[in-house]
């Protein structure tokens, strides 16, 4: 790009990039007030290849939420359901490891699975859960419960500490905790979202503690709500400085919020510019962050496509029945192929590649049907 059709407010801050610097708190607000779009992706674009090449991830991976029943009423949110309410569900520990397997067979190898916080299941149902996939499947990754779900099993299911429910879970199967519930970290903001729910900062002790068992996990930002630019800097930078501490991270991934059927309706959701904008600054923010996932359940494959030119250098998983974000309005399908991800990555000039949970790069599976098939049961 020729530096002189970049935003000139930016050159001082493509000048740090270019060297390798940490940008700060005013930089980024700058960033954010910035309309260079090309000249954000460009600067953004510059850490994706120092830190990734040209090759872009996915995971082979599937969604599975084992129950939406859940004590909390956050505001942002469609999935959670109250035990009478007609959309709430609870799957048994059978139907939920034959998912497990079915995944497994089929080649993946990670299953990401979150739920509510539900007011009667018992510590044994959980650990009966974990172990039942693990057995189902003993090579799959399990990537699963968001921080606040973990503060609920530690608080009222467990009745233990923090920690030693987190040993507990590792000891039954537990590989990876999801990055979700992180929201916007700002207290502000959390009243008029997501009311009741744990704060920021214990948000970040549940990973602080994870990564300190020598474990790692995502970190996730929803935006495109009531926060302010000010406030995702401030979100990323918290994140920034726990993975200072901890290096526990292992991506990011920011997803917009989608309102169409929740108390926030009427809020404009985000546009396919602040999508890519918001990408490219937590690039350019997250100096310490390997790597930046474009969620195309939020984006859509083809704009996520065109994120992997915006500082993404992965696009998640294959998935297979999202509901979160589709109870709440998404319109984007519900799992891709691996063909569709690997097309839509070539298509943006990246050499697709496979991951694994930790986004370590892996030879692509195939189906282990015929394998499992030969092994006595």
């Amino acid at each position: 790009m020729n530096k002189r059709l970049l935003d000139p407010a930016l050159l001082p801050i493509l000048a740090k990039v270019e060297a390798g610097e940490r940008l700060g708190r005013e930089e980024g607000i700058d960033l954010f007030a910035s309309r260079d779009l090309n000249g954000l992706g460009y600067m953004a674009n510059i850490v994706r290849e120092r830190k990734n090449g040209n090759v872009a991830t996915y995971v082979f991976n599937r969604y599975v939420n084992y129950s939406n029943i859940c004590i909390l009423n956050c505001q942002f949110c469609a999935f959670s359901a109250k035990k009478r309410d007609e959309h709430a569900f609870e799957m048994a520990i059978p139907e939920v490891a034959a998912k497990t397997k079915e995944a497994w067979e089929r080649g993946a190898t990670e299953i990401h699975m979150v739920g509510g916080l539900h007011p009667t299941l018992p510590s044994s149902w959980y650990l009966d859960l974990l172990k039942a996939m693990k057995e189902a499947a003993p090579g799959i990754h399990l990537k699963a419960f968001t921080a606040i779900e973990i503060r609920h099993l530690a608080d009222r299911v467990f009745k233990k500490p923090l920690r030693e429910t987190l040993e507990i879970l590792r000891e039954a199967g537990l590989n990876a905790l999801t990055g979700g519930g992180a929201e916007i970290f700002d207290q502000g903001v959390r009243d008029t979202i997501c009311r009741g729910k744990e704060t920021g900062e214990e948000w970040l002790e549940v990973h602080r503690t994870w990564h300190r068992m020598g474990q790692r996990s995502t970190a996730t930002m929803l935006y495109g709500h009531v926060e302010t630019a000010a406030q995702r800097i401030d979100h990323l930078l918290l994140l920034r400085g726990l993975q200072d501490e901890t290096h526990g991270f292992t991506g990011f991934i920011p997803f917009a919020f989608v309102p169409e059927t929740t108390e926030l309706a009427h809020i404009r959701p985000a546009c396919s510019t602040d999508e890519l904008k918001n990408l490219a600054i937590s690039r350019l923010m997250l100096d310490n962050f390997d790597h930046i996932t474009g969620y195309w359940i939020s984006l859509g494959l083809p704009l996520a496509s065109i994120a992997l030119n915006y500082g993404v250098d992965d696009l998640h998983g294959t998935i297979q029945e999202e509901k979160i974000f589709h109870m709440a309005g998404a319109k984007t399908p519900q799992q891709q192929t691996i063909s569709a991800m690997e097309r839509a990555i070539r298509e943006a000039g990246r050499e697709p590649m496979q991951r694994n949970t930790f986004y370590e790069r892996i030879e692509s599976t195939g189906s282990r049907k015929q394998v499992s098939e030969a092994v006595p049961a």
